[in-house]
């Protein structure tokens, strides 16, 4: 205590600075909400303001001039104002607190009361100011000590029972325990420093812890804030990410939905967009194409033939050679897929696919005659798995064909009908489907 005596003004000094900084830091602060801001601003404020006016009456003691005369005078005066408003904006805080964490309408009874009672005490610092009620000056200018200056103690200890009344009557509705806990304790601090300032006399104890407990106020808060915007910022990707999951199953049905449009319209080839797709996927990992590439070949290979839906079923389901005219008719259905799906913006590569996947390597396909890489690296990947589901299935024309036909036809086409690369990955995937369901021998 001696050594608190000893430097009690230098500590005054730099609790009044850190005070005034941590104001300055609340005001510039975007994460807290504008009335807590006020709040916090106005307790930090109230006191370096403390801390300041009492240091003041501390240098002018025992000054017999005018201004001492005055400084002592107001400067104590002013101390006593602010170990009141202090409470009064922990209750402003608390309410705060319970409109937003416990979601109540109406100010609890205890801290309206305690706001009657900031009232009261704020008429007694008056009094006192003309009856010596708390304190009285001698010849000297010296503060003494009024025989009821235990009563100044008694309007702010009462406001801190009723706040901690309000914790512990809310405690169970306030999320996060430790808050409460702190709370209790930064608020019962300067009650007990009050205490011990009765049997100290000189020294300004209740001030300063009363400024240390703002401080704490501050930095608890900001924490406070801090952890409930990481919360915030998690429940916030939790709901990007079911939103994203909603998205992607509702495109994957609508896909499929169109898919079984497609598969209706020709009764030979039912699975053959379903069959396409997957191997189009297998054609891009093959490649080594990113995963996010390889699932929008998968997409729009899915839905590379939905032109068809706008082909006239006779032509798509008849048996035997299609004329001249009825295979210009079955061309379009390029023309026409792409035109379905380019309205779809968020998804540009699903019109791709279906417009460009009858283009040839060789520049001898349709509807654009595109040679080599100019065809979109979609495209030409369909355009393999395409043609490699149409070798292997029946059709109204022609039987299936033997895998070493296929295989043939795939090397043989290689450089002119199919990208080599796509056809070579192609061969690939036979080869593992292969040796994937090739029977075990002794």
């Amino acid at each position: 205590m001696d050594l608190i005596t000893a430097y009690q003004l230098e500590i005054m000094l730099f609790m009044c600075g850190m005070c005034g900084i941590l104001a300055f830091m609340t005001l510039i602060t975007k994460t807290l909400p504008g009335k807590t801001k006020l709040i916090l601003a106005s307790m930090e404020i109230s006191a370096m303001l403390l801390l300041f006016f009492d240091r003041i009456c501390y240098v002018y003691r025992g000054n017999t001039s005018k201004l001492g005369f005055y400084m002592v005078r107001i400067g104590n005066g002013l101390v006593y104002f602010f170990l009141l408003l202090i409470p009064f904006l922990v209750t402003r805080f608390l309410g705060d607190l319970y409109k937003n964490e416990c979601m109540l309408s109406r100010t609890p009874i205890q801290l309206t009361v305690a706001d009657v009672l900031f009232g009261v005490g704020v008429v007694l610092v008056v009094v006192s100011q003309f009856t010596g009620l708390y304190y009285t000056f001698d010849a000297q200018n010296n503060y003494r000590r009024a025989p009821l200056h235990v009563l100044c103690y008694a309007v702010p200890f009462l406001i801190v029972l009723l706040q901690e009344w309000s914790i512990l009557r809310f405690r169970k509705k306030i999320k996060k325990r430790s808050l409460t806990i702190s709370m209790t304790i930064c608020i019962a601090l300067p009650t007990v420093s009050s205490v011990l300032q009765i049997f100290t006399y000189g020294v300004s104890l209740t001030n300063m812890v009363t400024a240390l407990v703002v401080c704490v106020f501050y930095t608890y808060t900001l924490n406070f804030l801090s952890e409930a915007a990481e919360r915030a910022k998690i429940h916030e990707l939790q709901f990007y990410n079911a939103a994203k999951k909603k998205e992607a199953a509702m495109f994957e049905q609508t896909t499929a939905a169109l898919v079984n449009a497609i598969d209706a319209k020709d009764k030979y080839t039912r699975g053959h967009s379903t069959r396409v797709a997957f191997y189009s996927k297998k054609i891009a990992k093959e490649a080594g194409l990113p995963d996010n590439v390889c699932d929008q070949v998968y997409f729009a290979a899915l839905l590379h033939d939905i032109g068809k839906i706008g082909i006239s079923n006779d032509i798509i389901n008849k048996v035997g050679k299609l004329s001249e005219e009825e295979f210009g008719q079955i061309k379009l259905h390029s023309i026409v897929g792409y035109q379905i799906l380019s309205s779809i913006r968020q998804a540009p590569f699903l019109s791709v696919g279906a417009h460009y996947h009858h283009e040839r390597y060789d520049g001898k396909g349709y509807p654009d005659g595109l040679v080599g890489e100019d065809i979109p690296e979609i495209a030409r990947i369909i355009a393999v798995a395409d043609a490699y589901d149409a070798m292997t299935s029946n059709r109204s024309y022609r039987k299936s064909l033997g895998e070493e036909e296929v295989r043939e036809e795939l090397r043989n086409n290689a450089g002119t009908q199919f990208d080599p690369l796509f056809a070579k990955a192609m061969l690939k995937v036979m080869d593992d489907e292969k040796n994937q369901y090739k029977p075990e021998t002794d």
